[in-house]
């Protein structure tokens, strides 16, 4: 079973666990390009899960754990504080 693990801070953490936040944004650069895409033809990696994580918990801890099935992503450009001022590109990861 191919899982894309992604560490979050307890922030975003929270807001996706209450339903709130519906997107995980990672920037649009070669390693994350790396991660989520054939690097040849830019298709989209398949994945059968996604795991949100608080921080790097424990194996054992699952309430720092949020399990979803993948449901794929999208490529915006969007202005978010956590990137600067300008605005960038990013991967939009579906995690509702």
């Amino acid at each position: 079973m191919k899982l894309l693990h992604l560490s979050l801070k307890e922030e975003y953490f929270r807001a996706i666990e209450s339903g709130e936040k519906t997107e995980e944004f990672r920037l649009f650069n070669r390693y994350w390009r790396k991660r989520l895409t054939d690097l040849e033809d830019g298709s989209p990696n398949h994945f059968d899960g996604i795991v949100l994580t608080l921080g790097y918990p424990k194996s054992d801890d699952l309430s720092k754990r949020i399990e979803r099935p993948w449901r794929g992503f999208e490529i915006r450009r969007i202005t978010h504080p956590l990137f600067g001022k300008l605005p960038v590109r990013v991967f939009a990861i579906k995690v509702n």
